[in-house]
């Protein structure tokens, strides 16, 4: 092993970046786009060269494939941050661009974390892309039709970069066994089964499993002063990653991976799989989701997907969360988890969110029509006078608390129907009721809109 971790000639450089690949032929991963033939690289191959943004998790090689592609058109490369830059640095790109253009050289300006640029900010190179001044490329992790303006999105290409495998994260860590040289004579020190757990911990993140590996090495050489016969062993990686910060899965809390993992969550639930449901409670609460959060979601699903088919479904949510509020986490998390399998192993029904929807559509479409007299509240002289509730039938007065005949809504809507039970748990019931209740509205004498 290197005695001196950063006395190559490479200088101070962290193993991500000092492993950055060279060329697109030594690239890993995204092979839907830059293998050969594929959408990017047949463009690359053809001399072509366009806008384009790159939206990705962290560490999938946004920044390395912006490299490459200035690299492999022979183009000048300018990288903002956006969290760093401003207008200011913008246009001092844009001037090192136009001098470039003028000598038949093309730039690439990159834009690491674009979606942090305001409107200000990217209406500010807007222009120049119109131009062709500059090649604009941009690296996201939130999704761009939420965050970047029409304007410019219309003026690129949008390639979606996926997290790494297992696999791919494997090859980057062999290949930076084999090819750093400050990691000479490290592979003999990491068998198979170590590489995995380093790569199941990076979590399709290309720069993390590097910087585990080379936190790896350097414990592993510290270790040896006083340990000479130390191995890399499940153990010792076990005890590297217990002391390591970020070991979380991804997650971001409000981002796009925030509201895929909720919505996997809701349509798990819906599709009565209790098996799936636990599975993504589990990643949101161990991405730092905030139980509390959860716990309004898991409120909402009983009301819109299992509604009257189980109403002790609602019951249930709010005890859950009552019980989260008394136990906190980890405890309060079992309730919760106890929720969500009852609510994917209820009878489901969503025919009170849609007879809801079909109300307001109906109040939209008609507007302001006037309450009936017949249900109209007198509780003065002058308004029992203006036969304000006249007419009214009392309902308790009637054979089983039920006005045969009688119509609560207004007369142009005297055959609207919201309510559609499904034949699915306690709806069944209430169902058979509704059409019990129509029977008798059909065969009464009296009707109060004849």
């Amino acid at each position: 092993m290197s005695a001196d971790l950063f006395s190559n000639n490479r200088g101070f450089k962290p193993l991500a970046e000092r492993m950055r690949p060279l060329s697109l032929d030594d690239f890993f991963g995204q092979s839907h786009i830059v293998s050969s033939g594929k959408p990017l690289r047949a463009m690359l191959d053809s001399g072509a060269l366009h806008s384009m943004i790159f939206w990705g998790p962290p560490g999938v090689g946004k920044t390395t494939l912006a490299l490459l592609i200035a690299k492999h058109l022979n183009a000048g490369f300018i990288s903002l941050s956006a969290v760093l830059s401003g207008v200011k640095e913008i246009r001092q790109a844009i001037l090192h661009a136009e001098q470039q253009k003028s000598m038949g050289r093309e730039t690439v300006l990159f834009i690491d974390e674009v979606h942090r640029f305001n409107k200000a900010q990217q209406d500010a190179f807007l222009p120049h892309v119109e131009k062709g001044t500059i090649v604009f490329i941009g690296a996201t992790t939130e999704n761009p039709s939420f965050e970047l303006n029409n304007a410019l999105l219309s003026r690129a290409s949008v390639y979606v970069l996926n997290r790494l495998s297992e696999h791919e994260l494997i090859r980057i860590l062999q290949n930076a066994i084999t090819q750093d040289e400050n990691l000479q004579g490290f592979a003999h020190e990491l068998d198979a089964e170590a590489l995995s757990m380093l790569s199941r911990a990076a979590d399709g993140d290309a720069r993390r499993a590097l910087n585990l590996l080379e936190l790896c090495y350097e414990l592993l050489r510290a270790e040896k002063v006083s340990n000479p016969s130390i191995k890399v062993d499940s153990d010792f990686i076990l005890s590297l990653l217990s002391g390591e910060q970020g070991g979380r899965r991804q997650f971001d809390k409000g981002g796009d991976i925030f509201y895929e993992q909720i919505s996997a969550l809701h349509k798990a639930v819906r599709g009565s799989s209790p098996d799936a449901a636990l599975y993504w409670f589990a990643r949101m609460l161990d991405g730092g989701c905030d139980p509390l959060y959860v716990a309004r979601r898991v409120l909402r699903m009983a009301s819109e997907d299992i509604g009257n088919a189980d109403p002790r479904a609602l019951s249930i949510c709010l005890d859950a969360w009552s019980v989260y509020e008394r136990l906190g986490s980890p405890e309060g998390e079992l309730a919760l988890a106890q929720a969500v399998v009852y609510l994917a192993c209820a009878a489901k029904s969503n025919a009170v969110y849609m007879a809801t929807k079909a109300a307001h559509s109906v109040v939209e479409e008609t507007g302001s029509l006037e309450v009936p007299m017949h249900i109209r509240n007198a509780p003065t002289t002058l308004m029992k006078n203006l036969n304000y509730g006249s007419d009214y039938r009392y309902a308790p007065d009637f054979q089983e608390s039920f006005v045969a005949g009688e119509n609560y809504l207004p007369e142009a809507l005297a055959n609207f129907q919201a309510y559609h039970p499904v034949e699915r748990g306690l709806e069944v019931k209430i169902k058979e009721k509704l059409l019990y209740y129509r029977q008798l509205n059909q065969n009464s004498i009296w009707k109060r809109y004849s």
